[in-house]
Protein backbone atom coordinates (compact mmCIF):
# COMPACT_ATOMS: atom_id res chain seq x y z
CA UNK A 1 0.00 0.00 0.00
CA UNK A 2 1.38 2.99 -0.64
CA UNK A 3 0.14 6.23 1.05
CA UNK A 4 0.21 9.84 -0.70
CA UNK A 5 -2.36 12.93 0.15
CA UNK A 6 -2.23 16.33 -2.09
CA UNK A 7 -1.81 19.37 -1.21
CA UNK A 8 -5.13 20.47 -0.58
CA UNK A 9 -4.59 19.45 2.86
CA UNK A 10 -1.50 22.08 3.65
CA UNK A 11 -2.46 25.79 2.13
CA UNK A 12 0.10 26.91 4.62
CA UNK A 13 3.05 24.89 3.90
CA UNK A 14 5.85 25.85 2.27
CA UNK A 15 8.59 23.50 -0.19
CA UNK A 16 10.51 22.53 2.87
CA UNK A 17 7.59 21.66 5.20
CA UNK A 18 5.57 19.66 2.75
CA UNK A 19 9.16 17.57 2.37
CA UNK A 20 9.70 17.18 5.79
CA UNK A 21 6.30 16.83 7.09
CA UNK A 22 5.88 13.94 4.42
CA UNK A 23 8.56 12.05 5.60
CA UNK A 24 7.62 12.53 9.02
CA UNK A 25 4.18 11.20 8.89
CA UNK A 26 5.22 8.22 7.14
CA UNK A 27 3.94 9.15 3.15
CA UNK A 28 5.44 7.53 0.54
CA UNK A 29 4.62 10.42 -1.99
CA UNK A 30 2.62 13.92 -2.47
CA UNK A 31 0.29 14.91 -5.06
CA UNK A 32 0.39 18.73 -5.37
CA UNK A 33 -3.44 20.51 -5.69
CA UNK A 34 -2.49 24.27 -5.31
CA UNK A 35 0.53 25.74 -3.86
CA UNK A 36 0.46 28.71 -0.84
CA UNK A 37 -2.67 29.91 -2.09
CA UNK A 38 -2.70 29.59 -5.94
CA UNK A 39 -4.42 26.71 -7.60
CA UNK A 40 -2.96 27.09 -11.06
CA UNK A 41 0.46 25.40 -9.87
CA UNK A 42 2.40 26.33 -13.02
CA UNK A 43 2.12 30.22 -12.39
CA UNK A 44 4.35 29.70 -9.16
CA UNK A 45 7.69 30.32 -10.33
CA UNK A 46 8.73 26.87 -8.07
CA UNK A 47 7.31 25.43 -10.46
CA UNK A 48 8.31 27.31 -13.89
CA UNK A 49 11.46 29.20 -13.76
CA UNK A 50 13.32 27.64 -10.53
CA UNK A 51 10.94 24.38 -11.28
CA UNK A 52 14.19 22.43 -11.92
CA UNK A 53 15.51 23.42 -8.44
CA UNK A 54 12.10 22.20 -6.90
CA UNK A 55 12.03 19.34 -8.37
CA UNK A 56 15.98 18.61 -7.19
CA UNK A 57 14.75 19.53 -3.42
CA UNK A 58 11.96 17.10 -3.48
CA UNK A 59 14.55 14.52 -5.10
CA UNK A 60 17.25 14.86 -2.30
CA UNK A 61 14.87 15.16 0.53
CA UNK A 62 13.61 11.26 -1.30
CA UNK A 63 10.11 12.54 -1.66
CA UNK A 64 8.10 11.30 -4.71
CA UNK A 65 5.85 13.87 -6.06
CA UNK A 66 3.58 11.04 -7.67
CA UNK A 67 1.07 13.95 -9.23
CA UNK A 68 -0.35 17.16 -10.47
CA UNK A 69 -4.08 17.50 -10.09
CA UNK A 70 -5.43 20.75 -12.53
CA UNK A 71 -8.42 22.24 -12.86
CA UNK A 72 -8.83 20.80 -16.85
CA UNK A 73 -12.24 20.21 -17.97
CA UNK A 74 -12.63 17.88 -21.03
CA UNK A 75 -16.20 19.95 -21.85
CA UNK A 76 -14.19 22.90 -22.22
CA UNK A 77 -12.64 21.91 -25.26
CA UNK A 78 -9.51 24.18 -26.25
CA UNK A 79 -9.19 25.68 -22.75
CA UNK A 80 -8.41 21.84 -21.47
CA UNK A 81 -6.45 20.99 -23.68
CA UNK A 82 -4.23 24.45 -22.91
CA UNK A 83 -4.37 23.94 -19.23
CA UNK A 84 -2.95 19.88 -19.69
CA UNK A 85 -0.27 21.86 -22.04
CA UNK A 86 1.02 23.89 -19.33
CA UNK A 87 1.22 20.91 -16.62
CA UNK A 88 2.91 18.56 -18.67
CA UNK A 89 6.15 19.88 -18.66
CA UNK A 90 6.05 20.41 -14.63
CA UNK A 91 5.21 16.70 -14.41
CA UNK A 92 8.03 15.85 -16.75
CA UNK A 93 10.23 17.82 -14.51
CA UNK A 94 8.91 16.60 -11.10
CA UNK A 95 8.89 12.40 -12.73
CA UNK A 96 5.16 12.65 -11.70
CA UNK A 97 2.93 9.64 -13.25
CA UNK A 98 -0.48 11.23 -13.16
CA UNK A 99 -2.40 14.30 -14.21
CA UNK A 100 -5.74 14.81 -12.91
CA UNK A 101 -8.33 16.06 -14.63
CA UNK A 102 -12.06 16.55 -14.73
CA UNK A 103 -14.14 15.28 -17.50
CA UNK A 104 -16.51 18.69 -17.31
CA UNK A 105 -20.22 19.44 -16.47
CA UNK A 106 -22.38 18.66 -19.06
CA UNK A 107 -23.83 22.10 -19.38
CA UNK A 108 -27.27 21.25 -21.30
CA UNK A 109 -25.50 18.34 -23.12
CA UNK A 110 -27.55 14.68 -23.33
CA UNK A 111 -24.81 11.90 -22.06
CA UNK A 112 -24.41 11.08 -25.62
CA UNK A 113 -23.30 14.46 -26.79
CA UNK A 114 -20.74 15.19 -23.35
CA UNK A 115 -18.96 11.36 -23.88
CA UNK A 116 -18.05 13.35 -27.76
CA UNK A 117 -17.50 16.31 -26.58
CA UNK A 118 -15.02 15.13 -24.18
CA UNK A 119 -13.26 12.28 -26.03
CA UNK A 120 -12.77 14.42 -28.87
CA UNK A 121 -10.97 16.82 -26.36
CA UNK A 122 -9.02 14.21 -24.53
CA UNK A 123 -7.69 12.52 -27.33
CA UNK A 124 -5.10 15.07 -28.31
CA UNK A 125 -4.35 15.46 -24.88
CA UNK A 126 -3.73 11.77 -24.36
CA UNK A 127 -1.64 12.03 -27.73
CA UNK A 128 0.87 15.11 -25.54
CA UNK A 129 0.67 12.94 -22.46
CA UNK A 130 1.94 9.81 -23.92
CA UNK A 131 4.75 11.59 -25.57
CA UNK A 132 5.62 12.71 -21.55
CA UNK A 133 5.16 9.39 -20.22
CA UNK A 134 2.32 11.06 -18.25
CA UNK A 135 -0.75 9.45 -17.87
CA UNK A 136 -3.99 11.57 -17.54
CA UNK A 137 -6.14 10.67 -15.24
CA UNK A 138 -10.16 11.71 -15.30
CA UNK A 139 -11.79 11.65 -11.22
CA UNK A 140 -15.08 10.02 -10.65
CA UNK A 141 -16.44 14.21 -10.02
CA UNK A 142 -19.08 16.39 -10.46
CA UNK A 143 -21.68 14.02 -13.09
CA UNK A 144 -18.94 11.51 -14.10
CA UNK A 145 -19.75 10.22 -10.62
CA UNK A 146 -22.15 7.92 -12.71
CA UNK A 147 -19.95 5.27 -13.50
CA UNK A 148 -21.54 3.97 -16.27
CA UNK A 149 -21.10 7.63 -18.09
CA UNK A 150 -17.35 7.55 -17.15
CA UNK A 151 -17.12 4.01 -18.84
CA UNK A 152 -18.58 5.23 -22.08
CA UNK A 153 -15.81 8.00 -22.24
CA UNK A 154 -12.65 6.06 -21.35
CA UNK A 155 -14.06 3.71 -24.48
CA UNK A 156 -14.50 6.10 -26.47
CA UNK A 157 -11.19 7.35 -25.73
CA UNK A 158 -9.55 4.05 -25.70
CA UNK A 159 -5.79 5.26 -24.73
CA UNK A 160 -3.55 3.87 -22.58
CA UNK A 161 -2.20 7.28 -21.76
CA UNK A 162 -5.86 7.91 -19.77
CA UNK A 163 -6.87 6.27 -16.57
CA UNK A 164 -9.13 7.01 -13.79
CA UNK A 165 -9.34 8.52 -10.37
CA UNK A 166 -11.19 6.78 -8.45
CA UNK A 167 -12.31 9.38 -5.39
CA UNK A 168 -13.79 6.92 -3.10
CA UNK A 169 -16.24 9.53 -1.76
CA UNK A 170 -18.29 11.04 -4.73
CA UNK A 171 -19.77 7.57 -6.04
CA UNK A 172 -20.75 6.20 -3.08
CA UNK A 173 -21.89 9.77 -1.86
CA UNK A 174 -23.78 10.89 -5.01
CA UNK A 175 -24.44 8.31 -6.87
CA UNK A 176 -25.48 5.31 -3.97
CA UNK A 177 -23.05 3.54 -5.52
CA UNK A 178 -21.07 0.48 -3.89
CA UNK A 179 -17.73 0.05 -4.02
CA UNK A 180 -18.42 -3.30 -6.06
CA UNK A 181 -20.49 -1.93 -8.59
CA UNK A 182 -17.55 1.56 -9.31
CA UNK A 183 -15.33 -1.07 -9.22
CA UNK A 184 -17.01 -3.68 -11.94
CA UNK A 185 -17.19 -0.18 -13.94
CA UNK A 186 -13.92 1.27 -13.54
CA UNK A 187 -11.71 -1.10 -12.35
CA UNK A 188 -9.39 -1.86 -15.29
CA UNK A 189 -8.74 2.10 -15.77
CA UNK A 190 -8.08 2.76 -11.87
CA UNK A 191 -4.86 3.95 -11.49
CA UNK A 192 -5.24 6.25 -8.38
CA UNK A 193 -7.57 6.69 -5.51
CA UNK A 194 -8.59 10.00 -3.62
CA UNK A 195 -9.39 8.79 -0.12
CA UNK A 196 -11.82 11.05 2.71
CA UNK A 197 -14.45 10.00 4.85
CA UNK A 198 -17.75 12.30 5.87
CA UNK A 199 -21.17 12.06 7.84
CA UNK A 200 -24.61 11.89 5.91
CA UNK A 201 -26.52 14.93 6.67
CA UNK A 202 -30.28 15.59 6.89
CA UNK A 203 -30.32 16.02 3.06
CA UNK A 204 -30.34 13.13 0.79
CA UNK A 205 -26.27 13.97 -0.73
CA UNK A 206 -25.34 16.34 2.43
CA UNK A 207 -22.64 15.34 4.35
CA UNK A 208 -20.06 17.00 6.73
CA UNK A 209 -16.19 15.67 6.19
CA UNK A 210 -14.71 14.28 8.92
CA UNK A 211 -11.08 12.41 10.11
CA UNK A 212 -11.23 8.53 8.70
CA UNK A 213 -12.94 6.29 10.15
CA UNK A 214 -15.14 8.84 11.87
CA UNK A 215 -18.19 8.84 9.18
CA UNK A 216 -19.92 6.15 7.41
CA UNK A 217 -18.20 5.63 3.82
CA UNK A 218 -17.51 1.61 3.88
CA UNK A 219 -14.17 2.53 3.71
CA UNK A 220 -13.11 -1.24 5.05
CA UNK A 221 -14.91 -2.63 1.84
CA UNK A 222 -13.72 -0.03 -0.44
CA UNK A 223 -9.82 -1.09 0.44
CA UNK A 224 -10.74 -4.94 0.79
CA UNK A 225 -12.35 -4.33 -2.93
CA UNK A 226 -9.08 -2.61 -4.44
CA UNK A 227 -6.96 -5.37 -2.76
CA UNK A 228 -9.36 -8.41 -4.34
CA UNK A 229 -9.27 -6.39 -7.24
CA UNK A 230 -5.68 -6.68 -7.55
CA UNK A 231 -5.35 -2.62 -7.19
CA UNK A 232 -1.24 -1.60 -6.39
CA UNK A 233 -1.75 2.27 -7.11
CA UNK A 234 -1.69 4.76 -4.27
CA UNK A 235 -3.94 5.55 -1.40
CA UNK A 236 -4.28 9.01 -1.76
CA UNK A 237 -5.88 11.52 1.21
CA UNK A 238 -7.79 14.78 -0.46
CA UNK A 239 -8.47 16.66 2.98
CA UNK A 240 -10.17 19.61 1.49
CA UNK A 241 -8.57 22.22 4.30
CA UNK A 242 -8.07 24.63 1.24
CA UNK A 243 -12.19 24.31 1.00
CA UNK A 244 -13.07 23.67 4.60
CA UNK A 245 -10.74 25.73 6.60
CA UNK A 246 -12.44 24.47 9.75
CA UNK A 247 -11.43 21.06 9.00
CA UNK A 248 -8.81 19.78 11.66
CA UNK A 249 -5.37 20.86 11.07
CA UNK A 250 -2.92 18.64 8.94
CA UNK A 251 -0.73 17.93 11.47
CA UNK A 252 -3.72 16.60 13.21
CA UNK A 253 -5.59 15.04 10.10
CA UNK A 254 -2.38 13.84 8.36
CA UNK A 255 -0.73 11.30 10.44
CA UNK A 256 -3.92 10.08 12.00
CA UNK A 257 -4.87 9.09 7.75
CA UNK A 258 -1.39 7.16 7.72
CA UNK A 259 -2.61 5.22 11.27
CA UNK A 260 -6.12 4.65 10.00
CA UNK A 261 -5.62 3.24 6.82
CA UNK A 262 -2.16 0.93 8.06
CA UNK A 263 -4.88 -0.56 10.67
CA UNK A 264 -6.79 -0.68 7.62
CA UNK A 265 -4.74 -2.99 5.56
CA UNK A 266 -3.58 -4.76 8.83
CA UNK A 267 -7.35 -5.69 9.05
CA UNK A 268 -8.01 -6.61 5.37
CA UNK A 269 -5.21 -9.17 5.61
CA UNK A 270 -6.24 -11.04 8.79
Amino acid sequence: MKLAYTTLACPKWDIDTIIAKTKAYGFDAVDFRGYLGENDIPKRPEFSAKRKDTARKFADGGVPVIGFSSSACLTKGSAALEEIRAYLPVCTAFGARFLRIYGGTLAGLSRTEAVKVAARCCRPAADMAGDSGVTLLIETHDEWVDTPLLRSLMEAIDSPAVGVLWDVHHPYRFADELPRKTWMALGQWIKNTHWKDSQAGKGHHDYTLCLMGKGDLPLRDIYRQLVNGGYDGPCTLEWEKRWVPQLDEPEVALPQYVEFMKKLAGDSHR
